[in-house]
């Protein structure tokens, strides 16, 4: 098969049949007939999964995988990776902010630079001066956290060759973060712009986005963890010159230590710091014991296909 179109599905009834007429345009210009598109119902509460069926009633190109529940973006992902047979993936949201008509672009670029991957970027981030904001500040703390300088503005539409596909799905993480396994995976990636359009504000906070950077930093790095040591080791030098000094001037200069102002500085100070490293090698045993554990990154309740395929 030439192409996959890849997809989840979640809230997106309003954009699923405009999408689906679209996506199929391209892929017919791009692959004539020899195409799929696969979406992945990720646990909607919304009508898509009744939709995307009546779709493949009437389109033997469609694909339509059920999970059990909502796993999550980059899970539904990655197992709509797994039932994808193309040569080429092209995979992006279904909302519309991201054009499936970008699918020419990406294709004659990557032909055009030997790329296995072609990703969009955004030239300026979509959404308010908080959201654009925190994003610069996001990969801003990627890059010092965790060793990984991730492409600013990245947006989820990219096109993939099979290979770079099949060395993505031997990545077996229990905590998913997409950005570093494509970062990691390798392969040439170029990047191409891309406006993205905005339907509705992120429905991500500030606690969600703290909550995502944790995730991703302790997910593909354990350069926090190194970062402990040697804080504490500069901890460590900075108290034997505090002694050196505070014994100089007991010895030499005839000044006992004033008060305990300097004591109690110490003991919030080293507490605070003692607390914190603690509840990062808490983070990482919480990803050790989910790794352990074994479970599966998703349960297909059923794959739909066309009757034609059955």
């Amino acid at each position: 098969m030439k192409l996959s179109i890849v997809t989840t599905l979640y809230r997106s009834s309003p954009h699923l049949e405009e999408f689906h007429r679209r996506a199929s345009e391209v892929a017919r210009a791009h692959a004539g007939q020899d195409y799929e598109i696969v979406m992945v119902n990720d646990g909607s509460p919304d009508d898509s999964l009744q939709i995307a069926l009546a779709l493949m009633q009437g389109d033997p190109h469609l694909k339509v995988v059920d999970l059990s529940r909502n796993f999550g973006h980059h899970k539904a992902i990655m197992e709509g990776l797994v039932h994808s047979a193309g040569e080429e993936v092209f995979l992006l949201d279904s909302d519309l902010e991201e054009l499936p008509e970008w699918l020419p672009d990406f294709a004659r670029q990557r032909l055009d630079d030997a790329a296995d991957v072609v990703y969009g970027v955004q030239a300026r981030r979509k959404g308010g001066w908080m959201e654009r904001w925190s994003g610069e500040l996001f990969y801003i703390l990627m890059r010092g956290l965790a060793g990984i300088s991730l492409p600013r503005n990245l947006v989820t539409a990219r096109l993939m060759t099979r290979r770079y596909v099949d060395a993505l799905l031997q990545f077996r993480e229990r905590e998913v973060f997409l950005a570093g396994l494509w970062y990691l995976t390798g392969f040439r990636q170029v990047a191409q712009q891309v406006t993205k359009l905005s339907h509705s504000e992120t429905t991500y906070g500030f606690r969600q986005k703290a909550y995502l950077l944790v995730n991703s930093v302790v997910s593909v790095s354990n350069r926090p963890l190194i970062l402990i040591f040697y804080t504490g080791m500069s901890i460590f030098a900075a108290a034997l010159l505090y002694t050196a000094y505070l014994v100089f001037n007991w010895l030499i200069a005839s000044r006992p230590p004033d008060g305990w102002t300097s004591v109690m500085v110490s003991v919030w100070l080293l507490g605070g710091l003692v607390i914190s490293f603690l509840g990062v090698i808490g983070i990482y045993l919480s990803k050790v014991f989910s790794e352990t554990k074994q479970r599966p990154n998703t349960i297909v309740r059923k794959v739909h296909v066309h009757a034609e395929h059955r």
